[in-house]
């Protein structure tokens, strides 16, 4: 499976304990994402295609209306990288 620099970066957070909290419009489409990591902090690389993307090819899940969380398939697909910064 093709995941972009961008999708690696977001799943490796989220492998690492982050998550993607959204926002909804009434209509109950998503509108707003912001990725952020185990210690709160704010992954810029995270957009609301690569979250498309992401959850399109079901790497990433979200149960009951709580934050997005990395899937089972989604650890599978994660390459290992030293410090997010793999090149």
């Amino acid at each position: 499976m093709n995941i972009s620099r961008k999708e690696q970066r977001t799943l490796h957070v989220l492998a690492l304990g982050g998550r993607i909290d959204f926002d909804r419009r009434p209509g109950g489409k998503i509108t707003d994402v912001m990725c952020v990591t185990r210690e709160g902090a704010i992954l810029s690389d995270c957009d609301l295609d690569a979250f498309q993307r992401l959850r399109r090819k079901r790497l990433i899940e979200s149960r009951g209306g709580a934050p997005y969380r990395i899937s089972y398939r989604g650890r599978v697909s994660v390459r290992a990288q030293l410090n997010n910064q793999g090149g």
